[in-house]
């Protein structure tokens, strides 16, 4: 095992990361695959299975540090986007006239499966700014 490898493991055992940082981080690690031969297909990216929120921050209020990991199947988006085509139109204002009071400007009648599929496919590119040196936020799918 390599020290970089005993390092990431050192860091899961000490609670510094998760497992699944841990992992991506060992798959960063391994050394590049060679490309496939001339004339063969390149293999396509693997569909993402979830979206991925985590949150960390250092003490910042007297309740210490803490984290947020929140990982949703996106099956269950995608099921749902679908699901508001069978919402009547009248539901969908008034939800939306709900959504605005509180201050979330979404229209559930523009919400479409392609919106979402576009939404997913283009998350490798999300950053998320917090005003704070000791907080992290990641969005990502895999």
């Amino acid at each position: 095992m390599n020290e970089q490898r005993r390092q990431v493991l050192r860091m899961l055992t000490e609670g510094k990361i998760t497992a699944d940082e841990a992992e991506r981080l060992i798959d960063a690690l391994e050394p590049e695959r060679p490309e496939s031969p001339p004339g063969t297909a390149p293999r396509p990216k693997p569909r993402p299975k979830y979206l991925r929120v985590m949150v960390s921050w250092a003490d910042g209020g007297g309740d210490g540090p803490g984290r947020i990991n929140v990982r949703v199947p996106l099956q269950l988006l995608r099921a749902g986007v679908r699901l508001t085509s069978l919402v009547p139109p009248q539901a969908l204002t008034r939800a939306n006239a709900e959504l605005d009071k509180s201050g979330v400007p979404i229209d559930l009648t523009e919400l479409k499966p392609q919106h979402l599929e576009d939404l997913i496919e283009h998350l490798d590119d999300v950053t998320v700014d917090v005003d704070d040196p000791g907080s992290k936020v990641q969005v990502f799918c895999e």
